[in-house]
């Protein structure tokens, strides 16, 4: 009997039909005209109080000529944004009804993102979202799978901004469970640190601090490869780093609400809310604050969200490039949890020094590795430099050198394409 979960020629065909099709983003902007509070708050839910985000007189006397937002807000997962589809007509929401690979299990892998053009304050941004890529894949670990890439791409009045890419990997249920049933599971085991421990952690932040590039060049020329970059020290991390994350960065996309709304948005969506040991109804989304909600669901611990540490290798590159710098792509992998006590040391190395197709441009391979030796997301970098040579950095042209989102991504589709024919995006 045919497993009518499993991911077929006929399911992905149905996939790909939308790729390209717009559909609005299900919530609004964290931040409507984002302004120099916004840049601050944002870059500070991450540990970042680098002045160029944080202080608009510093900002005005830097080659930018003014305030600029931090790269996680450029883009960056609900923070900004007015959906330029609001309503779709019939035919269209009729594509886009259901999952085509309903059943298949389904994991966030990881994350592509790509800046054109800083964020300036109230600017007026719009965006589109659309499912972008889809590459069928053989894994021994499930036999097939599906990279279902989506993208969300941002402009301003005149230009584009940054785009947003979200993999999620999509498997054979069955063959995953069958898999995961004879595999030995291993506990994680969070121990408590000594007084001299967190000493020596304390002393490696307060480090890092003074080598911040900021308004100190780093040329093109002086940059070597296998070069280090780092290390940025993240943690231990704690309960209270999360609620200081959601202050800047807002509820992301599950749009958590406070009482009243709350009460209305259980009516929306009864499926995300589960009762807590009083019987009162609460969101899913509490295993990250939780501890007891996180056990429930198998954790051992609370655990991050994987565009916290996004946003740390975000943060060591630009404390690395200085302010001179144009962080052009970043790419990431979620390989593991990061639980609630957990010590992050995000490091990196260059891997390649060229003159690409917009200017002086270095490589590096970035990574975050946990106080137990773990790597949990592996990821990449390319950055554009200011050259001796060839003068000041000239910021990248979007793909296809599009001028608005639907053009930007019209461009992305035909992108992916390509790219499924030889290697996803690094």
């Amino acid at each position: 009997m045919a497993d009518e979960h499993a991911i077929t020629d006929e399911r992905i065909a149905r996939l790909r039909s939308r790729l390209g099709v717009t559909q609005p983003h299900p919530q609004p902007p964290w931040y409507r005209a984002p302004g120099t509070d916004s840049f601050r708050q944002v870059a500070e839910a991450y540990g970042d109080d680098n002045p160029l985000w944080c202080d608009p007189a510093y900002a005005e006397a830097s080659i930018w000529g003014g305030p600029i937002g931090p790269p996680a807000i450029n883009g960056g997962d609900t923070l900004i944004g007015a959906n330029e589809v609001e309503r779709l007509d019939p035919e269209t929401k009729a594509l886009l009804k259901g999952d085509p690979l309903k059943g298949a299990h389904a994991y966030y892998s990881g994350s592509y993102r790509e800046w054109w053009a800083p964020v300036r304050p109230h600017q007026a941004i719009s965006r589109r979202n659309a499912l972008v890529g889809v590459h069928d894949k053989s894994s021994e670990f499930a036999e097939r799978t599906v990279h279902e890439w989506t993208a969300e791409v941002f402009a301003a009045q005149d230009h584009v901004l940054s785009a947003q890419y979200r993999l999620m990997i999509r498997t054979d249920r069955g063959r995953v469970e069958k898999k995961q049933d004879g595999e030995e599971r291993t506990e994680v085991e969070i121990e408590p640190y000594t007084d001299s421990e967190i000493a020596e952690i304390t002393e490696a932040v307060l480090a890092q601090r003074d080598r911040r590039r900021g308004a100190t060049t780093r040329w093109w020329e002086d940059v070597e490869e296998g070069q280090t970059v780092g290390p940025l020290v993240k943690g231990p991390m704690r309960v209270t780093d999360l609620i200081v994350w959601h202050t800047g960065m807002g509820m992301g996309l599950y749009g958590v609400k406070a009482l009243d709304l709350a009460q209305q948005q259980r009516r929306r969506v009864p499926g995300f809310f589960r009762p807590d040991d009083l019987n009162v109804p609460d969101v899913h989304q509490r295993v990250h604050w939780d501890p007891e909600w996180a056990r429930r669901a198998g954790a051992p611990a609370i655990y991050d969200y994987g565009r916290m540490r996004e946003c740390w290798l975000i943060h060591l590159c630009t404390d690395w490039m200085g302010d001179e710098a144009w962080l052009c792509a970043l790419d990431v992998e979620f390989r593991k949890f990061n639980y609630v006590g957990d010590t992050h040391t995000m490091s990196g190395t260059v891997t390649r020094k060229y003159v690409g197709e917009h200017g002086p441009a270095i490589d590096l391979q970035i990574w975050g590795e946990n106080q137990r030796g773990e790597t949990t997301c592996p990821g990449h970098a390319t950055i554009l430099l200011p050259s001796r040579e060839h003068g000041p950095v000239t910021l990248p042209a979007p793909p296809a050198d599009a001028a608005n989102c639907e053009e930007t991504l019209a461009a992305l589709v035909d992108r992916f394409a390509q790219d499924a024919m030889t290697e996803e995006p690094d």
